[in-house]
């Protein structure tokens, strides 16, 4: 009995420093960021990693491959899923949200892009349950001059508020929280 004890007790241990090594491995590759706006009444946090473009297409159509197809739900970032904390409710695009804690997800588009926040957090990226959405909005997108190698989230003030802007290869979009 003690040796069938040790033995489970051993794959344990190795299984949980498998799971920390993994994480920590696909980590190095999209390394985790935090983004932090206090602007205009409205305090946003973002928790999320970059990928990096490599030399791929990013965004465009599926029969050309590329990494995130236009109208496809994208974890926006890479590894678990973006979060976005709110210390007091807002509006996000003219919607209200509640103070809370949300996963992030979007859908880019050509020319603009479906943002989304969800109430389920903590998961896998692209474990995705739209019977969790709480808010879904379209937003602008502007085109950089120049490529954006990692992906890159950041703040810009606006009236009332703030843009949080994403920002990869040479699409920007920028999703506006203002006070409520």
């Amino acid at each position: 009995m003690k040796r069938i004890f040790l033995i489970v007790s051993v794959l344990i241990v190795i299984a949980i420093a498998g799971f920390f090594g993994f994480r920590k491995y696909t980590k190095s590759f999209s390394p985790e960021a935090v983004a932090e706006s206090t602007a205009n009444g409205v305090s946003v946090k973002v928790i999320y990693s970059r990928p990096n473009k490599k030399g791929r297409l990013i965004f465009g159509r599926e029969q050309d491959n590329a990494l995130l197809p236009y109208g496809k739900v994208w974890r926006t970032g890479a590894n678990e899923a973006t979060l976005v904390e709110l210390s007091k409710d807002v509006y996000l695009a003219g919607k209200a949200v509640k103070a809370g804690t949300y996963s992030l997800y979007s859908v880019p588009g050509q020319s603009s892009w479906k943002i989304i926040l969800n109430s389920e957090v903590g998961q896998w990226g692209t474990e995705y349950n739209d019977g969790k959405d709480v808010l879904n909005v379209e937003v602008p997108i502007r085109i950089r001059p120049s490529v954006q190698e990692l992906f890159l989230i950041y703040f810009e003030e606006i009236p009332n508020g703030t843009n949080m802007v994403l920002s990869w290869d040479q699409t920007e979009a920028l999703v506006p929280f203002t006070s409520k």
